[in-house]
């Protein structure tokens, strides 16, 4: 009889105490020890990684998977494969686009229904913030989403509308009691209609007329209401999907007073320049927008401040038809806004971090450890360690390839980053010890779990 489930062995394992030689034991979907090669117990199955890295499993907590009602833009099928082959073992995913929104338990649990049918890897959700369902947010915790989720500017659909700052007030209050986070889209839209009036008439085809209507104003003053409000009622708040350099210092100025603040930036700002995008290339539009180079490089700076910079990256996986990207015309201004990259976070932020010499523990605090204690899993989730879930990756960082959108798994294909050259490749993917991606192939059913904040 096998005294373990899996043995997995590699020169590079990434654990908390950093990258060594090890054998991770895995038995009953966890890990049991991580061990030197010699004295090894029995193992139903060995797994021998050669000198590929062992990561823990990548936590992406900023996806729209849209599932039910806008299926055809992204479901838990697809997103959960691409999610698979981009080593990604956990998605927590945002409360909009779906129809119906997840402002109700008995949207979430219409939500729940269709992950369970075809989740490939673990899955959470985010409750959502709107005005008038603040009586909503004690029954949404209590049925187990890991936090909420607010816009301060328009939200670009209907079904989700943004708050003011009395309604900001008010919940925040609510969440404190609860002793849970607010996920905020961190842009106010006064900054943003002065930026839309004044490129009134300019060119829709270029970048930088899509630019100027979001202003670094409109994340400054969005962060600043945000912490204000987080000081006077002690809620805990998470800027999402940073884009603005020029917010960090306010940031860590708040946190260092006491501030309960954590903040994310996502691959795109990391790896993408305003100055190079191309006239019509609408696959690059989101918000908040993709800034110039100077700014990306100060967004790198950030992330290497651990403490007091940026805690995390997450993809903003955030796809839609083609046909809404208006590549026909060629029109940031009417484009919707928003870059698929779930199965391409991992390789993406490794090219940017190994061309500033920048190692593969920090990609695993980044991707990993960082998501887990934002949703709260840190007591199972992104770390290789005992008693963890047994969430691994055999990656190899020396591997690189070129991306080709027909051969990504998300449900379509259109991406900024076709025809780059990546840093790195997924070999495998385990999920809880079990194979759910090995070089190409799936597990045949889906395996994946709901968690909740209980989990933690």
């Amino acid at each position: 009889m096998a005294d373990a489930d899996l043995v997995l062995t590699s020169s590079r394992v990434v654990t908390p105490e950093g990258v060594r030689r090890a054998a991770i034991v895995v038995s009953g979907g966890t890990i049991a020890s991580v061990e030197t090669a010699a004295g090894l117990p029995r193992a139903a199955r060995r797994v021998d990684a050669g000198d590929a890295a062992v990561l823990p499993g990548i936590i992406d907590p900023h996806v729209h998977v849209n599932e039910p009602g806008r299926t055809e833009w992204e479901g838990f099928a697809t997103a959960t494969r691409a999610a698979a082959a981009g080593g990604v073992t956990t998605i927590v995913d945002m409360p909009l686009n779906s129809v119906p929104v997840t402002t109700t338990v008995a949207a979430l649990e219409a939500k729940a229904r269709c992950a369970a049918a075809s989740a490939l890897v673990d899955y959470g959700f985010w409750g959502g913030v709107v005005p008038g369902n603040l009586e909503e947010l004690g029954p949404l915790h209590a049925a187990g989403v890991l936090g909420f989720k607010c816009f301060l500017a328009p939200s670009g659909i209907d079904e989700f509308r943004n708050i003011d700052p009395e309604t900001l007030r008010r919940v925040m209050t609510r969440l404190a009691e609860l002793r849970t986070v607010l996920l905020v889209h961190a842009e106010v839209p006064g900054p943003i209609a002065v930026g839309t009036h004044a490129t009134h008439g300019g060119d829709p085809r270029r970048y930088s007329t899509y630019l100027a209507t979001r202003p670094e104003a409109a994340e400054r003053d969005a962060v600043e209401l945000v912490l204000r409000v987080a000081e006077e009622t002690g809620c805990a708040v998470h800027i999402v999907h940073l884009s603005s350099a020029k917010c960090v210092g306010p940031i860590a100025v708040w946190r260092a007073g006491g501030v309960p603040v954590s903040v994310e930036t996502c691959p795109h700002y990391l790896t993408f320049a305003a100055e190079d995008i191309p006239d019509g290339a609408t696959e690059y539009k989101c918000a908040p927008p993709i800034r110039d180079s100077e700014n990306r490089e100060r967004l790198w700076i950030a992330l290497r401040m651990r403490h007091l910079g940026i805690d995390l990256v997450a993809s903003d996986h955030s796809p839609c038809p083609p046909g809404l990207k208006r590549r026909d015309s060629g029109s940031f201004l009417e484009a919707w806004g928003g870059i698929a990259s779930l199965e391409l976070s991992l390789a993406a932020v490794w090219t940017g971090a190994r061309a500033r010499d920048l190692g593969l523990e920090d990609l695993a605090r980044w991707l990993a450890a960082g998501p887990a204690r934002l949703a709260g899993l840190e007591g199972r989730k992104g770390r290789i360690a005992p008693g963890h879930d047994a969430d691994l990756v055999v990656f190899d960082p020396d591997a690189s390839f070129t991306v080709d959108p027909a051969r990504l798994h998300q449900r379509h294909a259109l991406t900024p980053y076709a025809g780059m050259t990546l840093s790195g490749r997924v070999r495998q993917t385990f999920l809880r010890g079990r194979c759910v991606y090995d070089r190409g192939t799936f597990a045949a059913a889906p395996v994946g779990r709901r968690l909740g904040h209980e989990a933690a």
